[in-house]
């Protein structure tokens, strides 16, 4: 039998850190681990509350979250909390707790594991904590419509503490008409339902002032298909519709209120995509650290910035960067793909038009200048821009005013611009395909994202990061990265960069039936280029550099288009000969420049 002398000897002589907690909250005992890890001895941590042994933040969590959490569940699991060694370095850390009772229901102790966290799980509490921070009114919700977690934002909004609303039905927070909607399961069928758009609904402040808002939200499903968080973003419309109801009453502007809406809109969907794609930007390499400092350098400036890089390199994620570490955060966000615009319709996209501007027109449309006032407009592939349009952009750029199509009333914005594009707008300047003004207003401040072939041991970090990803949102148990697998990785030129990587990761883990990851599956070319090249490497002394390399695989294309007489898809294509899919080798032939021999 275990006296409490064995107990405690177990306790203290345990290999993990672990400390015992009153019910007052603070530390009953402390184990030798523990107290070796952060320096103390038993006696100066033995009587104190954990918070004067945790960061600031750590300390807030634990007193807003952690404890009002452990009293409602009575146990803790994966939370993070950070303590503060005697010495003054940060401990990051997970805790895992359980409150223990007598046979009779009597509080005894809480007992508390700790395991320091790697740098991946670290990144990820920091992004947790970004999303508190964000400067949008977010909640997050599991199946059963319970508060999860919810930004800084909302609870000003609100009035409340986070303690007093973690763990509590949405349905408190909502109006007395709303929440009787709600009422006998129309909640959790709104929740299984998944994602919605622009849904209006009232929310009561604490003070108990009607807020009228607009949500989105987007949901995360389990293995089964079910809905096991929701995330929400609420638009607060109060004051706009209080002037809906004056202009009612007064001009009947419906116009101006159908393009309020449509703006309210697209913002809308941008606040909620930014919460879902926060701090995506993955490695440590010296090249994306050198990008990174430029990012740092030019977000807090109303500089424009030009964004180059290869395809498939993540020049949008530079440009989200920028824009949500910018001043201009608050604001929208607006995406333009300059590509996928027709050349009649780009003034339109631009600048809007009015009622019966041209054909089709039925009615009046802002346009993506207008969208992004006060905010960012990104520019994707702006090489592709018509040169008989750059003037009207540039004359926008230069003075903030345009006109819509159709309409000779001037307006002006307040919009920060960032171009990207994957070609080399200075040799378009001498073809004649761009001009020059338009490229130095552009290219105020030029940040280069790095090819992935150049970022080194970013490339594993990235595949990790996707393959984590991956198994996560496809339901399936975590898959590992081999030893070969990762030296394959590495040795790879990934000429479609960031992208390409993505998508093999994707194709691996929808091929793996077991509990192995098939790369080789996933893109049976990567490790035929891997073996030609050490082939070719063991029958000579000479090392195979990166250049040699490129040029191997590039001539092996080659004599695959020639054998299969440049028939890249089908049977008896190239790409059946490489072991490649058509669109993957239609990628590598342009970015090779490989062109077909001309007849004589």
């Amino acid at each position: 039998m275990i006296t409490h002398d064995d107990y405690q000897w177990l306790f203290r002589k345990s290999p993990s850190m672990a400390t015992s907690i009153a019910e007052d909250g603070v530390y009953l005992d402390v184990n030798d681990t523990m107290l070796e890890r952060l320096g103390y001895e038993r006696d100066e941590m033995v009587g104190h509350s954990p918070e004067e042994f945790t960061t600031p933040q750590s300390a807030a969590r634990v007193r807003d979250e952690l404890r009002p959490a452990l009293r409602r569940t009575g146990k803790l699991e994966n939370k993070p909390i950070s303590f503060i060694t005697k010495s003054g370095d940060v401990v990051d850390c997970t805790t895992n707790a359980i409150v223990e009772y007598d046979r009779a229901g009597e509080f005894l102790r809480t007992v508390a594991m700790y395991t320091e966290i790697s740098d991946e799980a670290r990144a990820n509490f920091k992004y947790r904590m970004l999303y508190r921070a964000t400067p949008a009114m977010l909640h997050t919700v599991d199946g059963d419509g319970l508060i999860v977690t919810v930004t800084d934002h909302w609870l000003q909004k609100l009035g409340y503490k986070r303690e007093e609303v973690l763990g509590r039905p949405i349905t408190d927070f909502f109006s007395v008409r709303d929440s009787k909607y709600y009422e006998d399961g129309r909640l959790q069928k709104l929740i299984r339902d998944g994602d919605f758009n622009n849904l209006e609904r009232q929310m009561l402040t604490r003070d108990g002032t009607v807020l009228d808002l607009v949500m989105s939200a987007i949901s995360h499903r389990d293995e089964n298909g079910n809905v096991d968080r929701m995330l929400v973003a609420s638009k607060d419309v109060t004051e706009r519709r209080r002037t809906e109801r004056e202009l009612r009453r007064t001009l009947g502007e419906n116009a101006r209120l159908r393009e309020e809406l449509e703006r309210e809109r697209d913002y809308l969907r941008e606040e909620v995509n930014v919460a879902m794609n926060f701090g995506r930007i993955v490695g440590t390499s010296l090249a994306l650290r050198r990008m990174m400092k430029r990012v740092e350098a030019v977000a807090e400036t109303p500089a424009s910035v030009l964004v180059q890089g290869e395809s498939g390199v993540g020049k949008e994620l530079v440009a989200h960067a920028i824009h949500v570490h910018s001043p201009r955060a608050d604001g929208p966000l607006v995406k333009v793909n300059c590509a996928s615009i027709p050349k009649e319709l780009f003034e339109s996209e631009f600048f809007g038009h009015v009622k019966g501007a041209f054909t089709g027109a039925h009615r009046d449309r802002i346009g993506r200048f207008q969208l992004a006032d006060g905010g960012t407009i990104f520019l994707d592939e702006v090489s592709e821009i018509p040169t008989e349009l750059q003037g009207k952009l540039l004359r926008v750029l230069q003075e903030s005013e345009f006109e819509r199509v159709g309409d000779d009333v001037t307006r002006s914005v307040d919009v920060r611009v960032i171009a990207a594009t994957n070609r080399d707008l200075e040799q378009l300047i001498v073809d004649g395909e761009f001009r020059e003004d338009l490229f130095y207003r552009l290219s105020v401040f030029p940040v280069d994202v790095p090819p992935l072939r150049e970022r080194g041991d970013d490339i594993v970090q990235l595949a990790q990061h996707f393959l984590l990803q991956t198994c996560t949102d496809f339901g399936r148990e975590d898959l590992n990265l081999t030893r070969a697998q990762t030296a394959n990785l590495r040795a790879y030129s990934w000429p479609g960069n960031v992208r390409e990587l993505k998508n093999v990761i994707e194709r691996a883990v929808i091929l793996s039936t077991g509990k192995v990851l098939r790369l080789d599956l996933s893109m049976p070319a990567l490790k035929i280029d891997i073996d030609e090249i050490a082939e070719a490497a063991t029958t000579s002394d000479e090392v195979l550099n990166e250049n040699d390399m490129r040029a191997f695989q590039k001539n092996n294309i080659s004599k695959a288009l020639n054998q299969s007489n440049w028939k890249v898809s089908g049977v008896g294509g190239a790409a059946e000969l490489l072991g490649v899919r058509p669109t993957t080798l239609a990628d590598r032939i342009r970015t090779y420049k490989i062109k077909r021999p001309v007849r004589g």
